[in-house]
């Protein structure tokens, strides 16, 4: 852990699930920033992220003094289907930081670190959903090359309030395979 850093970013661990599924059931029922608005139950917790680990797909966390996580950030990519092949270089972005950790530097850290992974592996085309009125983190992606590819309209009503989707992606060169 550094002095300017209030957590450190590492890859997750098994160890981590319940962790994790804590941190995000805070960031979720804060209601703003992610879709899901609870976490799912702690066995689907543990089943995603041993699913991520044994595929070797990017998947890192902040966790604070007391090894808590604080904060995650994942790339998932959709299992290999025979019936539709091509896809396998596509990936799809997912984070989150509890409050108290966010604009603190690490969420540029974790994506950092999950980009330097999804680059070992071959991954080239990184995409992403993020909620229009969350301008920090559309300003995260940007810092990161991501570009808005398009905007789906009044797409998610909550609470009685809309927020459209801006869809975003990052590319790099393809290998050389």
């Amino acid at each position: 852990m550094t002095d300017a850093l209030p957590a450190l970013v590492r890859p997750i661990t098994e160890r981590d699930a319940d962790s994790y599924r804590d941190c995000l059931d805070r960031v979720a029922r804060e209601r703003l920033y992610i879709a899901f608005t609870e976490a799912p139950s702690a066995a689907e917790a543990r089943f995603y992220v041993k699913a991520m680990l044994q595929r070797n797909l990017p998947f890192v966390v902040s966790v604070d003094a007391q090894n808590k996580v604080v904060g995650w950030c994942n790339i998932h990519v959709a299992p290999n289907n025979p019936l539709r092949p091509g896809f396998q270089h596509v990936g799809t972005l997912g984070m989150g930081l509890d409050e108290p950790y966010r604009g603190k530097g690490l969420g540029t850290q974790m994506m950092q670190a999950c980009f330097d992974w999804a680059g070992r592996i071959g991954l080239e085309r990184i995409d992403l959903q993020v909620y229009a009125s969350n301008t920090g983190a559309i300003a995260l992606y940007r810092k990161f090359g991501f570009v808005t590819e398009g905007t789906r309209i009044r797409a998610r009503k909550l609470d009685n309030h809309y927020d459209d989707i801006v869809l975003m992606a990052r590319l790099r060169p393809p290998s050389a395979g």
